[in-house]
């Protein structure tokens, strides 16, 4: 019996294996910051889904569409997260990205 993660999809993009570390720490580190965003983003609706799960007056219709975004914004987040998975395991480390570090300068 097969795994799930036996899939083609889940084998390892060779593309990121033929890359330098200078030019894969880079894409790590932007797969980084995109992926926190999408979780920030991912939660904002899953909170407005609760709040409205919870609001008696909210029609069966309105659920079911934010319960269509949220499961579609899943897929996204889990096909970046493999993404990223693939640049981290062809860099051999995770490069440190400070929490709120979205490449703009702060003071």
């Amino acid at each position: 019996m097969s795994s799930p993660f036996d899939t083609d999809k889940h084998k390892m993009t060779p593309h990121y294996r033929s890359m330098r570390k200078s030019e894969l720490e880079p894409l790590a580190i932007a797969a980084i910051q995109e992926h926190r965003r999408l979780l920030a983003a991912d939660e904002v609706v899953y909170d407005e889904w609760t709040r409205a799960n919870d609001d008696p007056t909210v029609t069966v219709s309105v659920l079911r569409f934010l319960q269509d975004e949220y499961l579609e914004r899943q897929k996204t987040s889990e096909a970046q997260q493999q993404e990223l998975s693939e640049i981290i395991d062809a860099l051999g480390y995770v490069p440190e990205v400070p929490i709120g570090d979205d490449g703009a300068k702060s003071e």
